[in-house]
């Protein structure tokens, strides 16, 4: 059927999103219609606050987990370096052994430096930022100047930090 303006009306009932408003089955003289609203009205507000206390309480949830598993790392990177750095003592000499402690404190410092960025990302920023990127420069400037430090095990203890992202993955399949 058309109507005045030229536009199609079904002959079924439309889909509505909310419930239909109800008119007043005698309307007063001069034509005014009165209309009430549906009751419905103060249950989707609630729904909308309770929705969005969940999706704060799953993104702090969230939060904490993310905050754990880097305290995990961590630890276990520390745990890794120590061991490495003890048996490095034990097989070669002390210095070898400081100059790997020093390449795995900066490990350290570079994976933190990049976790710190990662958490930073969506919030506040858009991409990584490149600052963890200058500890490796600086690791390998302060080796070489340094006539105690070694330049191969240092490096190597600066790289400790991925046996440990292993090991935590791996202990991660197993739960």
């Amino acid at each position: 059927m058309i109507d005045s303006a030229g536009l199609y009306k079904r002959a079924s009932e439309p889909l509505l999103a909310s419930s239909p408003l109800q008119s007043d089955p005698a309307p007063p003289e001069g034509g005014e219609v009165l209309l009430e609203t549906s009751s419905d009205l103060g249950t989707s507000s609630d729904q909308l606050v309770n929705f969005e206390s969940s999706l704060e309480a799953s993104n702090k949830a969230e939060t904490d987990e993310y905050a754990r598993l880097q305290l995990r790392i961590y630890l276990l990177t520390l745990i890794v370096t120590a061991f490495a750095a003890s048996i490095t003592a034990i097989v070669f000499d002390l210095f070898s052994a400081i100059s790997l402690l020093v390449g795995g404190l900066s490990g350290l410092l570079y994976l933190r430096l990049l976790a710190r960025s990662i958490g930073k990302l969506g919030k506040s920023s858009n991409s990584l930022g490149k600052i963890q990127l200058v500890v490796p420069v600086l690791l390998v400037l302060v080796v070489t100047k340094s006539p105690q430090l070694e330049l191969l095990p240092s490096l190597l203890g600066f790289l400790l930090y991925k046996p440990s992202l292993i090991i935590q993955v791996l202990l991660e399949s197993k739960t």
